[in-house]
């Protein structure tokens, strides 16, 4: 179906809204593709991928475009741009992809004036300059009755999904801070937590896809972030006292994210899970100990800086890196006298490059990350390093992926501080005498002597 016309005068029910336009249509693809416009994550597995291949796609309402259902954003945007139709609220839906299926089959049977308010764009403007927007909201009573139609169904399958798991006796989980197994119930594992390390995610009754919510923690606890505050930190025993000494062994109560994991959210559009915090409900035993002397540590994989290779420490991941693309990270951090910071800088450079599919040997840019490698490789621009004062910017100290594992393995020992020394980048700063004769005559020493010769 062909997207609505939008230029001309507005249709009965519009509104007049002034303003500038966006500019964002006159910024071509060849201009922003370099640019790193959202948050980039390596592969969490060996040989992992980060494309949503099988994934439920969503078509667009109007054309024949599809997207995956968790790059909700990228079709909204899509629609915004390409068709000039707006959803209101559209976090409020509770089956994005059915809500979306549901108004494609309807503007096929009826315009879009039937069911949209209509905004002028511009309305000052000359009319060759205005444009109509299309805003797609609750207000009307089809799309309220479909709101209400869809939450009840997403309800009823929750329910159906908490009932599945409080009467499943075949769950198998690990405790994130003793490796403890359990097997059995779901609330076994919960009363365990809350327990023994006054960790508390709520009533185990109030809590749906089990699983998932576990797995989520876990990942964050093996990045090195803490649960509450969400900041990260250089390693496990940091995080562990950072945790314990200000007592953040709890979840953000203002994390969105964990909205999904709780009933409650699904009673009421907009109801938030803090007041499941406030439920103080919970019979908890009597000794809750400080003592996180039984945390273990799981491994956690850093990824090379050419291919998708991982390895559980720094010293395998770089007999990699030398052998299969000749880049050896510790001769580099040798030669030239890297300290930890500049060792950051570096790695979010290549890490950079490589993500823009450009050599930065050569300067030259490649259609995908193979062809890039296979150049690097076979012309040896790995180890052809740039001038330092090309990646030795501040710019770098940001990473490229934030959970790029790598940066927390870098060296930060003593020997950076030799380096330096032998190297005489410290300045050593002489104190300032100018003012001597001044300093001597006010020091208390004088009155410390004149008080021993009475004295004596």
């Amino acid at each position: 179906m062909a997207a609505p016309k939008t230029q001309g005068a507005a249709t009965q029910g519009e509104e007049d809204s002034d303003g500038n336009r966006g500019g964002a249509g006159g910024v071509s693809y060849e201009d922003t593709k370099d640019y790193i416009l959202e948050p980039l994550s390596l592969p969490e597995s060996p040989g992992g991928t980060t494309s949503l291949e099988g994934s439920p796609s969503v078509p667009c309402i109007f054309c024949e475009e599809h997207f995956p259902v968790v790059e909700q954003d990228k079709l909204l945007k899509h629609m915004i741009i390409e068709h000039k139709i707006v959803i209101a609220d559209v976090k409020l839906v509770a089956d994005f992809r059915r809500y979306i299926l549901y108004w494609r089959k309807r503007f096929t049977e009826q315009p879009i004036t039937d069911f949209c308010s209509v905004i002028r764009i511009n309305s000052a403007a000359p009319s060759e300059e205005q444009d109509n927007y299309f805003l797609l909201c609750d207000v009307l009573p089809e799309d309220r009755i479909l709101r209400e139609e869809l939450q009840k169904h997403r309800l009823k399958e929750i329910l159906e999904q908490q009932q599945q798991e409080r009467n499943d006796n075949s769950f198998h989980g690990i405790c994130m801070f003793c490796n403890e197994e359990f097997l059995g119930n779901r609330s076994v594992l919960l009363n365990h937590m809350a327990r023994e390390h006054a960790f508390n995610i709520g009533l185990p009754d109030n809590i749906v896809n089990c699983n998932e919510f576990l797995c989520t923690l876990q990942k964050k606890l093996d990045n090195l972030q803490c649960l509450y505050c969400e900041k990260t930190f250089r390693d496990k025993n940091t995080l562990k006292d950072h945790m314990r000494k200000k007592q953040h062994r709890r979840i953000n109560p203002k994390n969105r994210e964990y909205d999904r994991f709780y009933v409650i959210n699904y009673l009421e559009l907009g109801k938030s899970w803090e007041e499941v915090q406030l439920e103080d409900d919970r019979e908890l035993l009597e000794h809750q100990e400080d003592d996180w002397s039984d945390w273990e540590e799981h491994p956690v994989s850093a990824v090379c800086l050419f291919c998708e290779k991982q390895a559980e420490t720094i010293e395998k991941l770089c007999v990699h890196m030398e052998d299969a693309h000749e880049f050896d990270l510790l001769k580099i951090k040798s030669e030239l006298g890297l300290n930890f910071y500049q060792q950051v800088k570096l790695v979010n450079f290549i890490r950079r490059q490589i993500h823009q599919c450009r050599c930065y040997g050569c300067h030259e840019k490649f259609r995908s990350k193979a062809d890039l490698r296979t150049h690097m490789e076979e012309a040896k621009h790995t180890s052809l390093l740039p001038e330092k004062q090309t990646w030795d910017q501040p710019q770098y100290y940001f990473p490229t992926y934030e959970n790029d594992t790598l940066l927390c393995t870098l060296s930060d020992s003593e020997s950076d501080l030799t380096a330096q020394e032998q190297n005489g980048n410290i300045a050593i700063i002489s104190e300032d005498t100018s003012k001597l004769r001044a300093l001597k005559q006010s020091s208390i020493l004088n009155q410390l002597l004149l008080h021993e010769s009475l004295k004596n």
